[in-house]
């Protein structure tokens, strides 16, 4: 799936350093995204001592845990391209840590990929790859 939305600036003075308020931005969007359609946000940002997981999201059936990459441009490959086998596996292993420790029981679980684009000048390209992980 793929979609665009308006992007807006970064408000300035955030004091944060520009790529941690790309990635900020990005998964603001991403969000946003996942909200029209349909998916409701459980948990952002969740973080333990083996790493962070960007988006838990659910449609009211299913647990879907999305990993945001948000580029600025693609001189580097494309945003999903950062999501590596390594990378794939570690989201995986968060995820049911993340339902334990949320004591929620056996579920269906989804590993998503939204790849967001915020060209500078350019209305912000949203990709959104369900299940590739």
């Amino acid at each position: 799936m793929t979609g665009t939305i308006e992007r807006v600036a970064p408000a300035p003075g955030s004091g944060r350093p520009a790529h941690l308020e790309l990635g900020r931005r990005g998964e603001e969007l991403a969000a946003e995204y996942l909200r029209d359609l349909g998916l409701v946000v459980l948990d952002r940002n969740w973080r333990c001592r083996d790493g962070e997981l960007d988006l838990i999201t659910t449609d009211g059936t299913i647990v879907v845990v999305c990993e945001v990459k948000t580029r600025s441009g693609t001189g580097y490959g494309a945003p999903e391209e950062a999501v590596t086998p390594v990378k794939a596996a570690r989201v995986r292993r968060l995820a049911y840590r993340w339902l334990r420790e949320n004591r929620i029981g056996w579920c269906t679980v989804r590993c998503d990929v939204v790849s967001v684009l915020l060209r500078p000048h350019h209305t912000a390209e949203i990709r959104h790859l369900p299940g590739v992980f």
